[in-house]
């Protein structure tokens, strides 16, 4: 069975995370990776694009692009950018077919779910929501 581009970005970020020893440098490196997110116009910061039930501010837009979703995301905190980095690596510029086809449970084999809070959990289950929402309208 051949794997999508989506389980492929799960399976290189799993491989990238097995080099940590401990979560707090797992941590550290999603906190580099959020720094490395594209910006993001701040015309777009608007309620609209705002997703709820995150305790930072976290707002995400998608735009098409041929059979493409492209999302774009910020956060006003260092961890939830880095989780966002996390997502838009594995699910932005793909088809929605792909990414409804992708399990989304792959933060356990990142080492990272247990150590996250139930806040920062929540925030992440809200943005997995909201791609996984995108892609099931573009059936």
């Amino acid at each position: 069975m051949s794997t999508s581009g989506a389980e492929q970005a799960q399976q290189e970020l799993i491989e990238d995370f097995e080099i940590f020893d401990n979560w707090m440098d797992r941590y550290q490196y999603i906190i580099d990776m959020g720094k490395q997110l594209p910006d993001f116009p701040e015309d777009w910061k608007i309620e609209e694009f705002k997703i709820q039930g995150c305790q930072s501010n976290v707002w995400m837009r998608h735009e098409e692009e041929g059979d493409k979703l492209v999302f774009k995301a910020t956060s006003d905190a260092a961890i939830v950018s880095g989780l966002i980095a996390v997502l838009l690596r594995i699910y932005s510029e793909r088809t929605a077919a792909e990414i409804r086809a992708t399990e989304p449970h792959f933060m356990t084999d990142l080492g990272l779910d247990k150590h996250l809070s139930p806040t920062r959990s929540n925030g992440l289950h809200a943005m997995l929501e909201k791609i996984y929402a995108v892609a099931q309208q573009k059936k």
